[in-house]
């Protein structure tokens, strides 16, 4: 199983880190600690240095009862970090967005990857990125950003989870986007319960089983810090754990805040599982 763009490969014979660069002054752990593009620079090489794999670029939170983000905003936070990072290394980069216009700029700008929490639903999306030719993710949430933590509610969770994310992987599939370029994302936090959460990580071979490759976000999330009873910025130790568990599980991307930490973690999973 592999990812291909712009002449790169991204082979799943091991779990990758997908390193977290958010540059807004608003995201749940980490906003505003990269809100020019020389801190976004200095972030990126750092990640570049130890070995993450892939760098996802957000300028638009997402953390529960975030705010709405106009396209000129979003657009003036993102597009000059990617140009920056893409002057001095061909590093897989994922633009975190949701929209359209967001994506067509920032897959022109040098990004690899289409990382999108509503899963191309918002207008023009699916389109820009059938058009863009690169790989999409595909996150399964309940609900928006802003709501999605009041009340969740489900009467299946897993099936109902699965379901939306086969449903999504067939517009896609009608809307022109290969298979080989989707990746899919349970979607730890969006619209879940602390217990949900765990039930996606104690089950994550029903997402193995859909035969694509799976992004795991729990980094610093509130099925972390909420179990911890601690800020989300001190949780490394239990991000690292569940990041090791959502490997050792079969994801194939973990997406981490704590990268260093991390990377040190996958090489033990992937030396147990070389030596099985």
């Amino acid at each position: 199983m592999k990812l291909q763009a712009n002449n790169k490969e991204l082979v799943f014979d091991h779990a990758h880190v997908m390193g977290i660069l958010n540059v807004t002054p608003d995201s749940f752990s980490d906003g505003g600690s990269y809100t020019t593009v020389e801190l976004a620079v200095a972030q990126a090489k750092k990640m570049i240095e130890v070995g993450v794999s892939v760098i996802d670029i957000g300028g638009e939170s997402t953390r529960p009862g975030a705010a709405e983000v106009t396209l000129e905003e979003e657009l003036h936070r993102v597009i000059p970090a990617i140009k920056a990072i893409r002057e001095f290394s061909d590093v897989w980069i994922s633009v975190d967005t949701s929209k359209a216009e967001v994506i067509r700029q920032a897959v022109e700008a040098g990004a690899d990857i289409i990382n999108d929490v509503r899963s191309l639903t918002e207008p023009g999306a699916l389109e820009a990125a059938a058009e863009a030719n690169v790989p999409v993710c595909l996150m399964h949430m309940q609900g928006e950003p802003k709501t999605m933590q009041n009340n969740p509610n489900y009467r299946d969770f897993l099936p109902e989870v699965v379901k939306f994310l086969r449903d999504r992987i067939d517009q896609c599939a009608a809307a022109g986007i290969s298979k080989k370029n989707i990746i899919i994302d349970p979607g730890f936090g969006f619209g879940k319960t602390v217990e949900h959460n765990y039930q996606l990580l104690a089950h994550m071979d029903w997402f193995q089983s859909l035969g694509y490759p799976v992004l795991a976000g729990l980094s610093r999330k509130s099925m972390i810090f909420k179990v911890l009873e601690k800020e989300p910025a001190e949780c490394v130790a239990g991000s690292v754990a569940c990041a090791t568990i959502a490997a050792m599980k079969g994801a194939q991307i973990i997406r981490v805040h704590d990268f260093a930490e991390t990377l040190d973690a996958l090489s033990v999973v992937r030396m147990l599982q070389l030596n099985k």
